[in-house]
């Protein structure tokens, strides 16, 4: 049975930089450990414009955030030290847990030329045992993530197990990650592993039960659901899911299953407990100011 559609919202992050976002929903926070989804680009800018899109140092507790590119190039740097370009077909896994902090920059003009930037970032949260572990860092290449192929069906596994499919990606809880690329009349199931799932159509249209689904829009089913998705014109979809963690709060680009720790993320980051990253470090994103809300219940505001 289909549980909801999401319709994503336009969020802008930064000049030039608006985004599709489609987690978290206001009835429905989450599907399966996916707590956030934005959808950003194509992005089509002027050279002297791409520093301006830059998302400057920020932190993070409580998940991982998953970036994966369609098109162009990202430059991330964080408190841990790293320094990693992310390149289409790659997947930049990056820890949380207790702590840290990075920035996304948009350094290569030729990158950006045409609209050829196009990504999607999507926010994992953690288990309660695992919401307190040491940050880490890890760049998946395209020949670690399986791909599978059929008579107009072309997939590739990011994160966790799928249609037999299973990878290295470092996850915490079980779960599913897939590119989808499905040319018209191509049919596929969804996976029948994971309690919650979900479909966002990233380019294209898809038919489900006689309806049509277009960009922007995410299709969540239940377990018992066996929906036959069919491709009216070439398409590209992201596939998700997993099960369910329990509630979450989520404020700026922190979330946690404790309202306090929260809190505690907020004073940390204006005390400067949360380091910057030492090759990244000149400048930062405040915290922001919100009077209006109690903490839990803020939107993220940052694209990572």
């Amino acid at each position: 049975m289909l549980d909801i559609v999401i319709e994503a919202r336009k969020a802008a992050i930064a000049p030039g930089m608006d985004v599709r976002r489609i987690l978290p929903f206001r009835l429905r926070r989450m599907v399966g450990p996916f707590i956030f989804m934005d959808h950003a680009g194509p992005v089509d800018v002027a050279p002297e414009l791409t520093h301006s899109m830059d998302v400057l140092p920020h932190p993070h507790i409580g998940l991982s955030t998953v970036s994966y590119l369609f098109g162009g190039q990202v430059t991330h740097r964080d408190s841990l030290g790293v320094e990693q370009i992310i390149r289409p077909g790659e997947v930049n896994w990056m820890t949380a847990g207790s702590g840290i902090s990075h920035s996304e920059r948009f350094e290569d003009p030729s990158a950006l030329a045409g609209g050829n930037l196009e990504m999607i970032q999507t926010w994992v949260a953690l288990p309660e045992k695992d919401e307190e572990d040491a940050p880490a860092f890890t760049n998946y290449k395209p020949e670690q993530l399986p791909i599978y192929t059929d008579t107009g069906v072309w997939m590739r596994l990011i994160a966790g197990d799928a249609y037999g499919l299973r990878n290295d990606v470092k996850t915490h809880s079980p779960l599913f990650y897939l590119h989808v690329v499905l040319q018209k009349d191509a049919r596929i199931s969804l996976p029948k592993e994971h309690s919650e799932r979900g479909i966002y159509v990233a380019k294209g249209i898809i038919e489900v039960a006689g309806r049509a689904y277009t960009v922007g829009q995410m299709l969540v089913f239940n377990k018992t659901a066996e929906p036959v998705i069919v491709a009216k014109e070439p398409t590209t979809l992201m596939l998700l899911g997993g099960e369910p963690l329990g509630e979450r709060y989520i404020w700026w680009n922190f979330v946690s299953s404790r309202k306090e720790r929260i809190e505690q993320a907020k004073a940390d980051w204006k005390a400067g407990r949360i380091i910057l990253p030492p090759n990244d470090n000149a400048e930062f994103v405040p915290l922001p100011e919100d009077k209006s809300r109690p903490a839990g219940n803020p939107a993220p505001q940052a694209l990572s």
